[in-house]
């Protein structure tokens, strides 16, 4: 008992003679056990809310758009359906309020909410049958616009008449994505409203809900149901689009974070195993006390692993809470998502049992200090490094010249330190070029597809005095027709977006990666998402189904395309079914360089009398701006760990020479040259690591950014390496850190009196 309250008084009295050292350890490994669990949180769909609300609206796996209204009798006959809901009736109307227009699918459903699929009511209530204006929207169509119960519902329908109706309820559903990436809004009215609204049956569509037993069978069972239903089909989605539309970038983010964490890890266990080694170096004559005192070689090496094994785990318990809090901020409710028992058992277990490896070897080694409380700790001996003979062959002063000779005696401890500085500057130099090619998106959105600065719709207006309007703003440079409509593609049981932008002759301008631009009717651009799901290549042909007409087109180049997960055929207008191309659904509006989109809006508007539908395009990379504050985050912990490989070399460096301090002052070297014989000792190494890490990471940035791209199904082609200035300017931060970290406890070791340091 008497060794064990021994051990404990000498490891608090250690631990309180390098706060900082251990307190860098502790957060550095709260901030990887964040990352990881935040990371494997957001790839297990913790944050995905279908999840949620599939399970709270009895959701349905399959919808189907018909012309018709499809017999449900037969469809619930279907092997495989569990359940039937509908068929609705459907109608496109606009959306009209301060001068914002917005195209919706008015739904009609009964006053009683249907048992399969209904609408989850999160504020105000279901439709009434005693109030025929009342409809219901979905919440982030409502929550774009700022609707509530109570507000103004002006529809307008196909037929130009305007209807006055009332926001009564806002309601959740797990049938589409969130508003506006998923397109049109939804609002559910009742039957006799719609009727009212759209009288024409013809122009007016019916949806139906099969909900599965068995989700592995989605795919087949939608194949039985198009073939049962023939020609009817204009589109089907399923659960699978819905659920990657609500993930919301988490799986990139997810992908990021767990880069970062998985190599900060290595990065963290080797600063953990260079820290402990170096204070078994700097702890030899402690050590060697311990022994004469009775200790065995278990019990000094238990002392040390339970030192620096309790660092470890006390970082892995402020990440358990950092990742809470974590999400407690970035999610911003109450249901705080939360990882199952299993990856979060897996996770600190894992981290734990890494720190505990890293300090093993350091601590078996400090056991094995012989019991002689006296032994000084003598200068190593060696040959000249290389490095050295470099420094004297061109004359640098004898200050470099022995720092240079001393930053290599110690190998091992030198390649730590290397390697410990490296990795950090590699991650954190990937991380540079994450947000090199963010910001390339957001300064040069035509990279993304994005050439386009507005969109305008013709509204009251026809196509043709829309494109006259469109081309006589001075600010105009090109109007691309356009028009996009879901398309059927054969044996695969869902649509995917045909897109018309542009002619053959006069093509819309899309960052072509591979291949070319379409140049002729008949062929088209595809992003990479669409050529993994159809498994074809840049000159196959493709047959997809548009409106009930066949549609066969070669592709011929890929582009990048953020818009549903790549799964996005682009054409010229000339290539699409007459009756789907004409008229034009919108203009895509390229601007002159330096114009003002808000400025050409106005001025447009203004002209139209109000008639045009003009609407800003949104940069698909806006919504990843959080990545930057993920990069910061990172950039800090990475540095964290670096600080403490560097501290470690420092306290290192010092015991190696403090002998040699009291020679090289009495060889008449000043305190500054002695101070920056000590830098270069403890700098050369981190400097190597700085320059190292960099170069790998400026290497290594761009082929991991398209290798997520095209799992994402953007595309390869789209990833940036940082520039060389700010390669530069982030080596010359780190060396001018890395430095300035070994000159602190140098410059005190200079100025020591010479007894002092001799003792």
């Amino acid at each position: 008992m008497s060794t064990v309250r021994a051990a404990a008084r000498w490891i608090r009295a250690d631990l309180r003679a390098r706060r900082g050292q251990a307190l860098l350890t502790v957060l550095a490994l709260a901030g990887i056990v964040t990352a990881l669990i935040t990371a494997v949180t957001l790839l297990e769909d913790g944050t995905n809310p279908w999840r949620g609300l599939f399970a709270r609206t009895v959701g349905a796996h399959v919808w189907i758009h018909t012309r018709s209204a499809p017999d449900p009798a037969a469809l619930s006959g279907l092997d495989g359906v569990e359940r039937v809901a509908g068929p609705y009736r459907t109608a496109p109307v606009t959306f009209v309020r301060d001068g914002r227009k917005a195209q919706v699918e008015l739904r009609a459903l009964p006053p009683r909410p249907p048992a399969v699929s209904h609408p989850l009511v999160s504020e105000g209530r279901w439709l009434d049958p005693g109030d025929p204006s009342g409809v219901v929207v979905e919440t982030s169509f409502a929550r774009t616009f700022g609707l509530r119960p109570g507000s103004p519902f002006p529809a307008v329908g196909l037929n130009g008449a305007q209807h006055a109706l009332r926001v009564v309820g806002v309601a959740d559903t797990a049938e589409q994505g969130f508003y506006p990436a998923w397109t049109p809004g939804l609002a559910w009215a009742r039957p006799e409203t719609l009727a009212e609204v759209e009288p024409a049956v013809g122009r007016s569509e019916f949806v139906t809900g099969l909900r599965l037993a068995d989700t592995d069978a989605t795919g087949l069972v939608a194949q039985r149901a198009m073939t049962s239903l023939g020609g009817q089909v204009q589109r089907v989605s399923t659960w699978r689009e819905v659920h990657a539309a609500m993930e919301l970038d988490n799986r990139l983010l997810g992908v990021l974070l767990a880069l970062f964490g998985a190599v900060g890890l290595v990065a963290a266990a080797l600063a953990v195993a260079n820290v402990a080694g170096g204070r078994v170096l700097t702890q030899l004559r402690d050590l060697a006390t311990l022994k004469s005192m009775g200790f065995t070689r278990g019990q000094v090496a238990g002392a040390l692993l339970a030192e620096h094994g309790a660092l470890g785990l006390l970082g892995v318990g402020a990440g358990l809470l950092g990742a809470r809090l974590t999400g407690a901020v970035a999610f911003g409710d109450h249901s705080v998502p939360w990882l199952s028992v299993g990856p979060l058992l897996a996770i600190t277990a894992g981290t734990a049992t890494v720190v505990l490896v890293a300090v093993g070897l350091p601590a078996w080694r400090g056991g094995r200090t012989p019991p002689i409380p006296a032994a000084p700790a003598a200068p190593l001996r060696g040959r000249l490094s290389r490095t050295a003979r470099l420094a004297l062959l061109v004359r640098l002063p004898p200050a470099l010249v022995l720092g240079a000779r001393d930053a290599f005696t110690r190998r091992g401890a030198a390649l730590l330190t290397v390697f410990g500085v490296a990795v950090p500057m590699m991650m954190i130099t990937i991380g540079l070029g994450c947000w090199a090619t963010l910001d390339g998106f957001l300064r040069h959105p035509e990279q993304v597809g994005q050439a386009a600065a507005l969109i305008v719709r013709p509204g009251r207006l026809t196509t043709a005095e829309a494109q006259r309007l469109a081309l006589s703003d001075p600010g105009v440079a090109k109007a691309y027709p356009g028009a996009a409509v879901d398309s059927l593609v054969p044996e695969q049981t869902r649509t995917v977006l045909t897109r018309g932008l542009g002619t053959s002759a006069d093509p819309y301008p899309f960052p072509v990666v591979e291949g070319r631009m379409f140049a002729g009717p008949g062929e088209a651009v595809a992003g990479q998402g669409l050529l993994s799901l159809l498994h074809v290549k840049i000159g196959d042909r493709v047959r997809v189904t548009v409106g009930g007409t066949p549609l066969i087109l070669r592709i011929v180049g890929r582009v990048v395309e953020p818009e549903q997960d790549g799964e996005v055929l682009s054409a010229g207008m000339d290539s699409l079914p007459a009756r789907d191309a004409v008229p034009s659904e919108f203009y895509s509006l390229v601007l002159k360089p330096g114009t003002d989109p808000a400025a050409v809006r106005e001025r447009l508007l203004a002209a139209s009398a109000g008639g045009l539908e003009v609407e800003r395009a949104v940069n698909p990379a806006d919504r990843l701006k959080v990545i930057r504050v993920i990069i910061v985050a990172l950039v800090a912990v990475l540095a964290l760990i670096g600080l403490a490989n560097l501290l470690t070399a420092s306290a290192l460096s010092l015991r190696d020479h403090a002998v040699d301090l009291t020679v090289l002052k009495a060889m008449g070297l000043t305190p500054r040259q002695v101070a920056l014989t000590l830098v270069t000792g403890t700098g050369l190494p981190a400097a190597l690591g700085v320059v190292g890490g960099a170069l790998a990471g400026g290497l290594l940035a761009a082929g991991l950014i398209d290798l997520q791209g095209r799992a994402s199904g953007m595309g390869a082609g789209i990833g940036r390496a940082p520039s060389l200035l700010t390669l530069a300017a982030a080596v010359l931060v780190a060396v001018s850190a890395a430095l300035l970290v070994a000159l602190i406890p140098a410059r005190r070791a200079a100025r020591a009196r010479i007894r002092v340091t001799a003792r």
